[in-house]
């Protein structure tokens, strides 16, 4: 596992979730032979229809074009491949909370 990788991984999902919610939950689990990572928070959330895009590079779902109300749109794309290049899986889904849940499953 590259550390500094998932590092900034779990860093830009967290930026992420204090960005634009104001409770955030990060739950751990191992499940055979696999390790779960699930963030929740109680944000907007990202609508079903807009998760693809989500992750794809330079997509920003905030509408403006104000640099301090959203990022060039690198931060899920980064993440998802660095999850990918360690034989994980990234999931985006609705939190509990009524904002976004992003679930990281990776090998151990």
């Amino acid at each position: 596992m590259r550390r500094n990788a998932i590092q900034r991984a779990f860093a830009n999902i967290i930026s992420n979730a204090i960005r634009y919610s104001s409770r955030t939950v990060v739950s751990i689990r191992l499940r055979n032979d696999e390790v779960i990572i699930t963030f929740d928070d109680n944000g907007a959330g990202i609508p079903q229809e807009r998760r693809a895009d989500a992750i794809r590079p330079f997509i920003r779902l905030e509408e403006s074009r104000n640099r301090r109300t959203g990022g060039a749109g690198l931060g899920l794309s980064i993440t998802s491949d660095i999850i990918l290049s360690h034989g994980g899986d990234l999931v985006l889904g609705d939190s509990p909370f009524g904002g976004l849940r992003v679930v990281i499953k990776l090998p151990v």
